[in-house]
């Protein structure tokens, strides 16, 4: 993602969802709590929990889900 860029705040009913920052710095929202996060930073997104990610500097991250991502749990505001 590039600076400014940011996901489209949404959550999911079922899939607990995790992101491993490799590259870059960015402003993480969870449930309208926010953080600073860099290289190394592991987040946990529980389900049911509103989140986006916001980059701050040239940014790349995984992204796990369990279970498995599927669009229809995927819920925007």
């Amino acid at each position: 993602m590039k600076p400014g860029q940011k996901t489209d705040r949404h959550y999911h009913k079922l899939s607990e969802e995790f992101y491993f920052l490799l590259e870059g710095t960015a402003l993480m929202e969870i449930d309208g709590e926010t953080h600073d996060v860099g290289p190394g930073d592991a987040i946990l997104i529980p389900a049911g929990a509103w989140h986006q990610i916001t980059a701050k500097s040239d940014l790349r991250f995984l992204c796990c889900c369990a279970p498995p991502y599927e669009h229809s749990d995927t819920y925007f505001e």
